[in-house]
Parts: C-alpha cells; sequence; structure tokens
C-alpha cells in the first residue's frame, strides 16, 4: 500500500479511483466492511482502492476542546488498512479554509478535480462540507449529477448498536476488553517510547517497562491485563498494570507499566506496543510489599495462561482482519 502526505502529492492513474471516506479511528468492524467495499469495487473494475482521511480530525483544529482521544496511531491505522487489501491511503491536512467549504466545493475540489473518482463508499453517518452539512444522500446527489456512484454502508451492529469508535472508547474505559476486541475484530493497543520510570520494580523481583503514551491518545480504564508485548518486531508474554500506584504512592500520574515475562535487556528508547487480551483484575492498594509482590506473581501466572495460544510462534493476533 502506497502512503501519501497531502493530496498535491497524489498522482492520477489511467484506471478507476474507488474511494472510501471517514477517519477511521480504530478501523474497527464498521470501518473494514466499508475499506472492503471499496476494494472490492476497485478489483471489480480493475481500478485503485484509495482512502482519503484528514489528519488531524477536523474537530482537532476546529474545537480541540471536544475532540476525543484517538484509538490508534496514524501509523497503526496505515497497517490496518494495508491488511484490508487497500493500494493507496492519502493523509490530507485539515484546515480552517478548508471547514468552509460548501459540501459541494469538496466534491469538486477534492473528489473530481484531485481523484477524478469513479465510486465513492461512506458510511450510513458520514458528513462532509461546512458544519457537516452534506450527508451520505447530499454525495449521492452530487454523484448522479457529476458521474460517480456512492455505496452507503449500513450500520455494523454488536449487542443492538451501531459499532462506533465511540462505543469502543467506552468498552475500554471500562477495562472490557472482550467488548472492545469483538467491536474491533483485533486485540486493543497501548503503545509508546518506554521511558524511565521509578525502578522500583527491579528492587521486588519484577522489573516494568514504563510505557509513555502520547498526549490525546486513549487509555483504557485501570487495572491489571494480561497482553502480548511486541518490540522490534519481537512478541513476549506481559501483565500490563495501567493505574496510579496506590501501595506506594497517595497521589499519582495515571501510568503504563509492563512487566516482560522472561525478558532481559534494555528497552529504554524502545517503541512498545502492548496487545491487550484481557483484563485480570481492578487496580487495588496492598497492605504491604509483601502482598503486593504475591499478587503480581499470581497476575503473571493468569496472564501467561491467557497469551499462551497467542505467543505460539510469535504470531500476531489478527482477530477477525
Amino acid at each position: 500500500m502506497e502512503v501519501i502526505r497531502g493530496i498535491e502529492n497524489y498522482r492520477v492513474k489511467a484506471r478507476p479511483v474507488c474511494l472510501a471516506l471517514g477517519n477511521f479511528d480504530g478501523v474497527h468492524k464498521g470501518h473494514q466492511i466499508l475499506i472492503k467495499t471499496a476494494v472490492e469495487k476497485a478489483s471489480a473494475k480493475g481500478g485503485e482502492s484509495v482512502a482519503f482521511i484528514f489528519d488531524p480530525h477536523p474537530i482537532q483544529v476546529l474545537a480541540p476542546e471536544k475532540a476525543p482521544l484517538l484509538l490508534i496511531s496514524p501509523q497503526r491505522k496505515a497497517e490496518l488498512l494495508d491488511n484490508l487489501g487497500l493500494d493507496t491511503l492519502i493523509y490530507a491536512p485539515f484546515t480552517r479554509e478548508i471547514a468552509g467549504w460548501s459540501p459541494l466545493d469538496f466534491v469538486q475540489k477534492i473528489l473530481i478535480a484531485e481523484l477524478h473518482v469513479g465510486n465513492v463508499c461512506v458510511g450510513f453517518n458520514y458528513t462532509f462540507g461546512h458544519r457537516g452539512s452534506g450527508t451520505p444522500e447530499t454525495l449521492q446527489q452530487y454523484g448522479k449529477q457529476l458521474g460517480f456512484e456512492v455505496d452507503i454502508i449500513p450500520p455494523v451492529v454488536f449487542s443492538g448498536e451501531p459499532i462506533s469508535s465511540s462505543l469502543i472508547r467506552k468498552a475500554l474505559a471500562e477495562g472490557d476488553i472482550q467488548t472492545a476486541y469483538h467491536m474491533l475484530g483485533y486485540h486493543p493497543l497501548v503503545e509508546g517510547i518506554v521511558i524511565e520510570g521509578e525502578r522500583r520494580g527491579s528492587t521486588i523481583g519484577f522489573p516494568t517497562a514504563n510505557i509513555g503514551v502520547e498526549a490525546g491518545y486513549h487509555i483504557p480504564g485501570k487495572g491489571v491485563y494480561a497482553a502480548l508485548a511486541e518490540v522490534d518486531a519481537m512478541f513476549f508474554q506481559a501483565v500490563v498494570n495501567i493505574g496510579h500506584k496506590p501501595t506506594f504512592h497517595p497521589e499519582y500520574p495515571l501510568a503504563v507499566e509492563a512487566h516482560i515475562v522472561n525478558f532481559s535487556g534494555d528497552l529504554y528508547g524502545k517503541t512498545m506496543r502492548l496487545q491487550l487480551l484481557a483484563k485480570i483484575r481492578d487496580e487495588q492498594r496492598f497492605a504491604s510489599v509483601d502482598e503486593l509482590v504475591a499478587q503480581i506473581a499470581r497476575d503473571r501466572d493468569r496472564s501467561l495462561a491467557i497469551s499462551q495460544p497467542f505467543i505460539k510462534d510469535q504470531e500476531r493476533p489478527t482477530g477477525d482482519l
């Protein structure tokens, strides 16, 4: 898959463009069907499947205080879209000038002038143009006038509700990894650079890697999780704690710590991805360090049992993708 930064860097090819529109935060199961539809349309027409994404998200430019925390990074999003067979991903910066465009402006300036679309796929709740005044039905009307087809993808429902990035954030905030997994189609991810911590874990026999999660990204609810840790394309079983270290501190900033089982080496400065497989328990305060150590040992053993099927041959758990 080709990743292009800036619509001006896209070069029109001598084949029809089947375009997927949206932000695709999380690339959940609804997004996956939309992307697969664009890919299948392109394949049937001998065309090119393209996704066009504003980055940053428009709300981060227009009302940053209301912007939701992101589920995945642009790099992770690109990987997931690539796995779905997409040919080209275009990231385009969103500006206040673009925010003033009418829906027809967006169609004419992007879809027609830059991409020469033959087919467009959007979700049932997609909006575009000034103040989100354009709807999928609006897009269909423009398609009839300007010569491109529009496919509106209906919602994918889980437990009676349309799957959405906001519902996934809610599940993760509650530590409900299984519900998030069923909506995403893969295990949720926390990633960041390994940073300096208190080094207390080494003194009690359970050294931990402290993950510096970049601001603006969603962190699941407090608790202890079974996980796989990915470092330098290698996978390791891990137990992850997300919380405020109440045994040692009355107050402490939210921290993400991973104890990598049977690992030795220097991780500082490396990027680590944690695939959360299941929540083991809530965060709690222990009366003594000995009680904490005993519980961590039980958490480790339970995490090993949960993660064992996924670590075999160090294969990434891909879920429904």
